[in-house]
Formats: C-alpha cells, sequence, structure tokens
C-alpha cells in the first residue's frame, strides 16, 4: 500500500524509509543464510523479497525530495552486508558460520518484529487504531506463522524462534484493533 500511494500522489510525504531498508537488509541477511545452508525456499522467498524491497527502495528515492540522507543510509546498509559478506565467507569458522549467520539472522528478525512495539503503546494511549495497518497485520500474521511451521518443521531454530514474535505482536494488534475499532476513532 505504501508503494501504491507513492506511485499515486509522486510523493513520499508519511512514508517512512527506513522499514525498506531494514526489510531489504533482512531479505539480503536470510538469503544469506539460505545459499549457505542450501535450501531452496529461503533462497527463492527471500531473493523475490530482496528484489521486490529494492525496487520499493529505486521508487522511494526517485520521487523523494532529499535523497542525500536516504543514499547515505543505503550505502551503509551496502556497507554491512559487504563486511558481513566478508565475515562469514573469510573470517568466520566453517563449523560455526551456519549458525553465527542464523543467530544474526534471528536477532535481526526479533528487532523487526518488536519495533513497532512503540505504535502499540501510542495506540493503547489515544484508544485509536488509526497509526495501524491492518493489511499489513494480517501479512505479518500470515508470514510469521508460516516461517515459524516451516522452521518447525525443518527443527531449525534460527527460522523458528525469531518468527515467534511476529506471531504474538500480530495477535496483540488483531486484539487492538477489536478493543478500538476503526468507527471509535476520535480525529486529532
Amino acid at each position: 500500500s505504501d508503494l501504491r500511494q507513492i506511485l499515486a500522489t509522486k510523493s513520499v510525504e508519511n512514508i517512512q524509509f527506513l522499514p525498506f531498508l531494514t526489510t531489504d537488509a533482512n531479505n539480503l541477511s536470510w538469503l544469506g543464510y539460505g545459499c549457505l545452508k542450501g535450501d531452496g525456499t529461503l533462497i527463492t522467498v527471500n531473493a523475490i523479497g530482496a528484489a521486490l524491497q529494492t525496487l520499493y527502495i529505486l521508487v522511494y528515492l526517485y520521487y523523494s525530495p532529499a535523497k542525500r540522507p536516504m543514499l547515505l543510509q543505503v550505502l551503509l546498509l551496502l556497507a554491512v552486508v559487504v563486511t558481513g559478506y566478508g565475515y562469514f565467507s573469510i573470517v568466520a569458522d566453517t563449523g560455526t558460520r551456519l549458525s553465527q549467520l542464523g543467530l544474526f539472522c534471528s536477532v535481526f528478525t526479533i528487532t523487526m518484529y518488536l519495533s513497532p512495539l512503540a505504535d502499540l503503546a501510542k495506540v493503547v494511549r489515544s484508544k485509536s487504531t488509526r497509526c495501524l495497518s491492518f493489511p499489513l497485520t494480517v501479512t505479518t500474521f500470515v508470514a510469521s506463522s508460516s516461517w515459524t511451521l516451516y522452521g518447525l518443521r525443518l527443527h531449525d531454530p534460527y527460522i523458528t524462534v525469531p518468527n515467534v514474535p511476529g506471531v504474538v505482536t500480530s495477535l496483540v494488534r488483531f486484539w487492538l484493533f477489536q478493543r478500538y475499532r476503526p468507527e471509535q476513532d476520535k480525529p486529532y
């Protein structure tokens, strides 16, 4: 919906850049994990995700009036990815490489799923779900539930554990949508 809004309004006003960037970094990290593990599902899903997030970033940059701060963030992301690639390719011990990368990906994913907690506090204070996206909540729930089940099937804690907070925070958001229905919203 953010991309659709950017294209329709030809503006990035009120749309944050950081979620696009962090999701791209997350996809690239899991892509590396999938390649190292030889898991076709992880490779396919995260290659597509990284390509789409990169497209979103390019569209955002195109319509952004202040390109310099975004370009610096993109360059920082590229530096982190290249450094990570170098570490996991050259420095990390071959025997522990997969577990180290899995741990890194897990921590990064947990951080992404827990980042909206500030919005949840705002919803409770304002008694309004206006700042939450219901379609994003549904998508997060379906994706994190699917990855949790996939991780359980593979007995891979690096896939299972970081997706549980996504399920939990989605359930909390569903409860908030039920508790503070949109018709109860008061104008700010």
